[in-house]
């Protein structure tokens, strides 16, 4: 029974479409109500199908509800948003940009739906609308912008001065919850939770000490574990939230590496290494005619590892802006998406990052979890590439090209990581531990948690969750 569990806890985000060409049609057509009463017919007449196809329908029918969730605004919606800086918008304007990738639309059940954030989207999409918007409101620094470029030129001068890495060490305290709204599990039932733990990474993220958490019993996944996390059990109680807290500190070092690209040496393209990070790895991760296209145009005749990057990290900082992003869930082809629909957030900007280093034969993986920077505490993915003679190196695509004069200090992120981060994935869509029974809320990502209960897995509107950061500098007398 628990290796069927294990089985059917990973299946869940293995496809992104049914077996089924008719459901798939439906679906495709924004027909969802139908194509959800083709999935029940089908889990309720076919007595064929074995526990984890009919898991896998079931979640397909539950990702329809997940996008529902995400596309929840319609046309009069956005344009009042929108007519805050264009008094005199009309259908016209919202089509042309529809048209143009920049105003995210979906057709639900005959009816236009917009995704929640896709008005505010577009005034970090389009050019001239974020001008417009500035017009308006007037232009504000951001603050994170700032933050960044006033620490970089200390990480690097630190790290060339004491030739090594890692440096900036830094004891990070944090205060962590997740709330499970009432009522939504019967009085009684056993709630269990995920939630994010450190990774230990030699000089990277050390010391990691739980200070306390709201349970006596837990159990912390073995560091092994490339998502890891401490999972807690607790009970609903009638008409009141139920929540999970955890107190934990750990030391966090900022990681440059001063890559030069002539020094970069030639890959053993026999290793494993090699072999397992430069190829496709499906939904993600594939070589599509997209990329491969994009790859030619970026690359030209360039063939060292470290430039070849180098253009990769440019492009996509240059021409894929940073917008809200829906659920990675509801998405099929993350990297493929973002070069459908020309932007996306840092996770998306990643996977493309990751996607196209592989084609071109650069060895790249994901990192995530938290970014924890004084000025914004939010979630947040980057990645890592690998250049022979100097290991893996630390790539923030979404942080992207800094506002810096200096080339080290400009690209940073190109090799480099500031040390306000939590890292709590080595990679994405791994199973965690214990093993999930339900579906993931997050079938990528693993960094506000997860829960769920015998009755089937909470989602992001069941749950609330909140951190709490204190910074200790760390002496390296």
């Amino acid at each position: 029974m628990k290796t069927l569990l294990l089985i059917i806890a990973f299946a869940g985000f293995i496809f992104s479409q049914t077996n089924y060409e008719k459901v798939n049609l439906e679906i495709s057509k924004g027909n969802f109500t139908i194509a959800a009463k083709m999935i029940d017919s089908l889990i309720f007449h076919n007595v064929s199908l074995t526990e984890v196809e009919k898991y896998d329908l079931e979640f397909q029918k539950d990702r329809l509800n997940r996008i529902r969730l995400d596309f929840n605004k319609n046309y009069n919606d956005v344009l009042t948003y929108v007519k805050k800086y264009y008094p005199d918008a009309d259908e016209k304007l919202l089509q042309k940009w529809e048209e143009s990738k920049v105003l995210e639309m979906m057709v639900i059940d005959g009816e236009k739906k917009y995704f929640a954030r896709a008005a505010s989207n577009i005034f970090l999409i389009d050019k001239e609308a974020k001008a417009q918007k500035q017009n308006i409101d007037g232009k504000k620094e951001d603050e994170l912008d700032k933050f960044c470029e006033g620490i970089i030129p200390g990480i690097i001068s630190n790290s060339v001065n004491a030739k090594t890495r890692n440096v900036n060490p830094l004891k990070l305290k944090l205060k962590y919850s997740l709330t499970v709204d009432p009522n939504f599990v019967p009085d009684g039932e056993v709630i269990r939770c995920w939630l994010p733990f450190p990774r230990e990474i030699k000089n990277r993220q050390e010391n990691i000490k739980l200070n306390s958490i709201s349970e006596q019993e837990y159990i912390i996944a073995d560091n092994k574990n490339l998502q890891r996390t401490i999972y807690v059990e607790k009970k609903a109680v009638k008409d009141k939230p139920t929540v999970f807290k955890m107190e934990l500190e750990y030391t966090s070092f900022a990681d440059y590496t001063n890559v030069e690209a002539d020094k970069v040496k030639g890959y053993d393209v026999n290793s494993d290494l090699y072999k397992v990070f430069t190829t496709e790895r499906p939904l993600h991760i594939v070589f599509t005619d997209r990329v491969k296209e994009v790859s030619e145009k970026i690359i030209g005749d360039e063939t060292n590892p470290y430039l070849k990057a180098k253009k990769i990290f440019t492009w996509i900082s240059q021409t894929k802006p940073w917008a809200g992003a829906r659920e990675y869930s509801t998405i099929e082809n993350i990297s493929d998406y973002i070069l459908r629909e020309g932007h996306g957030d840092c996770g998306i900007k990643t996977l493309l990052f990751v996607t196209l280093c592989r084609y071109n034969g650069i060895p790249a993986k994901w990192q995530s979890g938290w970014m924890l920077h004084p000025v914004e505490v939010n979630l947040h993915d980057w990645g890592e590439v690998y250049f022979e003679g100097y290991g893996w190196v630390p790539v923030d695509q979404s942080f992207g090209i800094q506002n810096l004069s200096d080339e080290k200090e400009k690209y940073f992120y190109l090799g480099g990581l500031d040390q306000y981060r939590l890292i709590a994935n080595d990679d994405y869509s791994q199973p965690l531990f214990p093993a999930k029974i339900y579906p993931r809320s997050e079938t990528v990502d693993f960094q506000r948690g997860e829960v769920e209960w015998r009755g089937g897995n909470l989602y992001f509107d069941k749950w609330d969750y909140h951190m709490d950061v204190e910074y200790e500098e760390v002496s390296t007398k």
